[in-house]
């Protein structure tokens, strides 16, 4: 007999319950994303998300077995689209009882509500991502509407010596002026309005939102000791590479990006391979790794190549649109 599943919503008593499940939905389904009780902690408290009414959890006695979060994007994207981003999961041992289907349910719910009281009027959609090509995940989506829209691939290296990584950092040529160091506290205005300028012409993004940006920067998970800026000689931020990390030995890229000006000049790999130098002297980390959309705009996956990495597995991004 089904177990009797008790729902209710995330607080900050139950973290550690859901890095558990977590942390078993990236080992059984293959997508590496593993978070810290921490890590998801930081994420009830975002600027996205409302617990109380934005996140959803399924109880079998004391064990969480199934988890979701909704929140929608405060700027409309290039195209005036209002989007929104459900999560969550089902623990293996509990799939085929429709919790699936019944937590999604609650997830979209939630994210039309605020869709309509955040952009009322603008068209919109649903987006799920971190499936892996043909998964049973992909298909359970597909067969609530949802479409592939994007492929991304998740791309690795080692580290390596540093050694290695002088020789690479000494081969590359810099414009006059401009300097490789690692971000301080003084540089997240800079960096934002970088952010704001390399992205604005990439696919499915929005204007990031000053406050969510500043508590990004603050997050734990962040290393920016490990991250790097090529700045010119007034402070502005031409190129970064802002890096993290969620599971030890490993270093992650979070963000990087190039101003429309200062494409073209090698600034891109000038920040990464200073990253990657910075990882290797560090002696914290063994491998490096990145998400990279497959038809980025910048030709990242290029980029990426040249440098040393390698594909690890590609995940979809999946919508459903609304009107």
């Amino acid at each position: 007999m089904a177990p009797a599943y008790r729902w209710s919503t995330i607080g900050t008593d139950d973290v550690d319950a859901w890095a558990q499940l977590t942390n078993h939905l990236a080992e059984v389904d293959g997508t590496e994303e593993f978070f810290s009780a921490q890590d998801l902690a930081e994420e009830l408290t975002d600027g996205y998300t409302d617990p109380a009414h934005d996140t959803v959890a399924v109880w079998d006695g004391e064990t969480m077995v199934a988890a979701g979060r909704s929140w929608v994007k405060l700027t409309l994207d290039r195209e005036g689209q209002a989007g929104s981003n459900l999560s969550g999961g089902v623990h293996a041992e509990h799939r085929g009882r429709g919790l699936g289907t019944a937590l999604m349910e609650k997830l979209e719910t939630r994210a039309a509500e605020r869709l309509e009281q955040l952009h009322p009027g603008a068209p919109s959609y649903f987006g799920v991502g971190g499936a892996l090509a043909g998964s049973g995940t992909e298909a359970f989506h597909a067969s609530r509407g949802y479409a592939v829209v994007r492929w991304f691939n998740l791309m690795g290296r080692p580290t390596g010596t540093v050694a290695e990584a002088d020789r690479a950092l000494a081969a590359v040529s810099l414009p006059e002026g401009v300097t490789l160091r690692a971000p301080s506290a003084e540089d997240e205005e800079r960096t934002f309005t970088a952010h704001r300028l390399a992205f604005a012409d990439h696919w499915g993004s929005a204007p990031p939102e000053r406050g969510l940006w500043a508590a990004g920067w603050g997050q734990s998970s962040n290393r920016h000791q490990a991250s790097s800026l090529a700045v010119d000689a007034e402070g502005t931020v031409l190129a970064y590479c802002l890096c993290g990390q969620w599971v030890d030995r490993e270093l992650y890229v979070n963000l990087l990006g190039t101003v429309p000006a200062g494409r073209g000049r090698g600034l891109g790999s000038a920040v990464l391979l200073h990253t990657i130098r910075a990882a290797a002297r560090s002696e914290e980390y063994d491998v490096i790794e990145l998400d990279v959309d497959s038809e980025s705009p910048t030709g990242a996956t290029r980029l990426y190549e040249r440098l040393g990495f390698t594909g690890r597995h590609t995940q979809s991004a999946m919508r459903l649109r609304r009107g």
